[in-house]
């Protein structure tokens, strides 16, 4: 399963629909999420692909401390 936190809204989103598996790199995640969201790769540019032990993806925005 993808999570993905983008523009304060939350979605889970099957590998499979994105067109990903474990091995695709994050900035290729990145590019097959910009194209589900219909939006350009740019916007998800900040954006960490955190990959969890349960195989789960969290797709979120860089976290700014201070």
């Amino acid at each position: 399963m993808v999570h993905v936190r983008f523009e304060g809204r939350s979605f889970d989103i099957a590998e499979a629909k994105l067109g990903i598996t474990s091995s695709t790199s994050s900035t290729a995640v990145k590019e097959r999420l910009g194209q589900y969201l219909e939006v350009a790769q740019e916007r998800l540019r900040d954006y960490v692909v955190d990959r969890r032990p349960s195989g789960d993806v969290i797709i979120r925005p860089e976290a700014v401390y201070g």
